[in-house]
C-alpha cells in the first residue's frame, strides 16, 4: 500500500482563517463533484484553539460566498464549498484513494495531507494535478510503500500487544464498561487464565494507549 504525505498551502476557506484566527483544524473531505460549471466539495472540520478565536472563525466563515449549506455544532463544521475556476486539493480526491489520517491544518494555514492507495499511479496523478494549480505551494514530505498493518487501523486503534488487546477486548465483550457493569476484573482475569494483578496491568496499559485517541 502506498502513502503520499504532502504539506500544502493555498487560498483556502479553512486555511486562511486558521492563520488569521490562530486555530487549527482536523478534517476528512467527504466528496467532490461538478455541476453546471461549478466545482463542489463537502467537508467536515473540527477546530481546536482558543474558544473566542473559534467563535470569530465561525462568524467569519458564515460570510464567505464560497461556503454553502453550513452547519455548526460547537467547534465542528460541515459545509459544501463551491467554486467556479479555483481548484482545491479535495477537488482531485478520487474513490481510488483513502485517508489513513485526517487532514491537519496548522495555525500558519499549512495543510498536512496523507492519502493512500494500492496503486502508486493514482497518487502520482493526484500530485501532478496539484502541482499544475497556480498559487498552490506543495512540499512532498514522503512517498513510500508501507506495510498493510501500518496503514489504516493504527489511525483508529493504537498498537497493543496481544495480551493487552485480548484483555481490552474481553473487558468490552463481557460488559466491564457497561453501566451498570456486567462483570468485574476477577472474572475477567479467570477467563484469561492469568492472575488478577497481571490482568489489571494488561488492561491498564491498553487503556492508556486507547483512551487518548478518543479524547
Amino acid at each position: 500500500m502506498w502513502i503520499l504525505k504532502l504539506k500544502i498551502k493555498h487560498d483556502c476557506t479553512i486555511g486562511n482563517r486558521c492563520e488569521k484566527y490562530q486555530v487549527s483544524s482536523y478534517s476528512i473531505p467527504l466528496g467532490n463533484w461538478t455541476e453546471k460549471g461549478f466545482s463542489y466539495t463537502s467537508e467536515r472540520h473540527t477546530l481546536e484553539g482558543d474558544e473566542k478565536n473559534i467563535k470569530k472563525f465561525i462568524r467569519d466563515i458564515k460570510k464567505d460566498k464560497r461556503v454553502e449549506c453550513l452547519e455548526v455544532d460547537k467547534n465542528t463544521l460541515f459545509f459544501i464549498g463551491k467554486s467556479k475556476n479555483q481548484k482545491i486539493p479535495s477537488s482531485f480526491y478520487t474513490s481510488k484513494m483513502f485517508f489513513p489520517k485526517p487532514v491537519y491544518v496548522d495555525k500558519q494555514g499549512y495543510e498536512i495531507w496523507e492519502v493512500a492507495s494500492w496503486d502508486r499511479k493514482v497518487l502520482t496523478g493526484f500530485l501532478e494535478k496539484l502541482e499544475r494549480q497556480k498559487g498552490m505551494k506543495i512540499e512532498m514530505l514522503s512517498f513510500k510503500d508501507t506495510k498493510l498493518n501500518d496503514v489504516y487501523f493504527p489511525s483508529i486503534m493504537p498498537k497493543l500487544t496481544e495480551k493487552q488487546k485480548r484483555a481490552f477486548e474481553l473487558a468490552v465483550q463481557e460488559g466491564y464498561y457497561d453501566i451498570p457493569k456486567r462483570t468485574d476484573l476477577n472474572k475477567l482475569s479467570k477467563m484469561m487464565k492469568i492472575s488478577l494483578a497481571t490482568y489489571q496491568e494488561h488492561l491498564k496499559r491498553a487503556e492508556a494507549k486507547v483512551i487518548p485517541k478518543f479524547v
